[in-house]
């Protein structure tokens, strides 16, 4: 039923589509045939009277008969049948603007009789008529069409109300076999009710070991989109940076030779450069959320300071910071920092927080890493299917072995615990 609706109001929309189509067709020829009496009137009066007012609405109105002539070729470029009509029509158009052009040049160049002459053989009168006579036939045309079209409308909505009573009758057909298929069904569901519970433990099993393969997969995609965002970041750098870099050259070439002059050009060109530049920090600003070049270069310990410390200019929250330096793999570094930034991104988000605690040290042979904040706190037990960012967190931490906790009441702030395995020395 809804196949049949949405195909009827579909097709009615198209219909109602073309209709207005063919309405705005109408209105444009109409149109044009006032603005050529509009262009002729203008000449007559300037002829008259020498007045080059006259000549405001004969250009204005050239103007407009130009815009409809392409609107009705552009209506019609698909139609065959009305296609010859339309050139016609633009020939019969510019060649009854042609002698009202002319008849103005004779006028203007001191040749009132020639003009005149010109004016009343009946040259004129032919061209309008066979304007009226093209105009005429294009409306007959277009009234053709919207009869037409008001039938292709009609007729797709009694195919509608037809198709929705057969499947009408249908449905009713349908919920009497339902309702016979019941009763069989309740019985058939006490013998599968049996069979399931012996087929149980073999999928309990099943799932336990899936569980595992689909741990490892989300792993392996965890680490693809860290490498992919490596590469994306090294990409926006290295081709993305060379591309602003070299705009700015440009600006700043174009700038100094136009020095003095064209002052409007010179302030196009400083926004330009202010744009680039902002551009070139949007740029960075990427690059860094895509992969933090910190955490290579300068060290977990270096790299989270410097989070905490963009945070608390951005926010307005004050940040302390405890952070000793761990002996970690790179990936894990990736995740302590993943993780700290998530747990700052939902601080700034819900928690309302005046002061923030991190904390990064060893800890029995582990690595602690723990974010508190003062907020407003909320309810774990409450947590909803949404909470996408702390799943994230743990199955990041889960993932290296490692082990997260959740300690959160309302109103009294959020503290994010986790430990992780420190590189083992090697033996001497």
């Amino acid at each position: 039923m809804i196949f049949i609706s949405e195909g009827g109001y579909w097709s009615s929309i198209e219909s109602m589509d073309e209709l207005g189509g063919m309405a705005i067709a109408r209105t444009t020829m109409q149109g044009l045939e006032r603005n050529v009496l509009v262009a002729e009137a203008a000449q007559l009066g300037y002829l008259l009277t020498r007045r080059a007012d006259h000549l405001q609405p004969y250009a204005a109105s050239q103007q407009e008969i130009e815009r409809s002539l392409q609107a009705l070729q552009k209506h019609y470029a698909d139609d065959a049948g009305a296609t010859d009509t339309v050139a016609k029509l633009r020939a019969a158009v510019q060649a009854k603007l042609s002698e009202l052009a002319l008849t103005i040049e004779l006028h203007d160049q001191g040749k009132r009789e020639a003009s005149v002459e010109l004016v009343m053989s009946n040259i004129g009168k032919e061209q309008m008529e066979l304007v009226r006579q093209l105009s005429s036939e294009l409306l007959a045309y277009e009234t053709k069409n919207v009869a037409t079209g008001r039938a292709e409308v009609y007729r797709t909505l009694l195919l509608s109300r037809i198709g929705v009573a057969a499947l009408s009758a249908i449905s009713l057909l349908a919920l009497s076999l339902y309702l016979r298929q019941t009763f069989a069904l309740k019985r058939h569901q006490q013998q599968l009710k049996l069979a399931v519970q012996a087929e149980r433990d073999v999928l309990e099993f099943e799932v336990a070991q899936r569980t595992a393969e689909l741990t490892e997969l989300a792993r392996h995609l965890q680490t693809a989109r860290e490498d992919e965002r490596a590469r994306l970041a090294r990409d926006l750098h290295d081709e993305l940076g060379a591309l602003l870099t070299s705009a700015k050259l440009d600006a700043a070439r174009i700038k100094s030779r136009l020095a003095g002059t064209a002052p409007e050009a010179q302030e196009r060109l400083a926004h330009l450069v202010v744009t680039l530049n902002e551009g070139i920090a949007l740029k960075r600003r990427i690059i860094e959320d895509l992969r933090p070049s910190a955490l290579t270069n300068l060290g977990l310990a270096e790299t989270l300071a410097i989070l905490a410390r963009e945070f608390a200019e951005r926010s307005g929250v004050e940040v302390h910071c405890d952070l000793r330096s761990v002996e970690l793999t790179p990936e894990i570094e990736l995740v302590v920092y993943r993780v700290v930034q998530e747990a700052i991104t939902n601080i700034s988000k819900y928690a309302q927080a005046r002061q923030v605690w991190i904390t990064l040290a060893p800890e029995d042979g582990m690595a602690l890493i723990a974010v508190r904040d003062d907020g407003v706190g909320f309810d774990p037990t409450q947590l909803t299917n949404g909470a996408h960012g702390l799943l994230g967190m743990r199955f990041r931490v889960e993932a290296e072995r490692g082990v997260m906790e959740l300690h959160a009441k309302p109103g009294d702030g959020t503290l994010i615990r986790i430990r992780l395995p420190v590189i083992a020395p090697t033996a001497a």
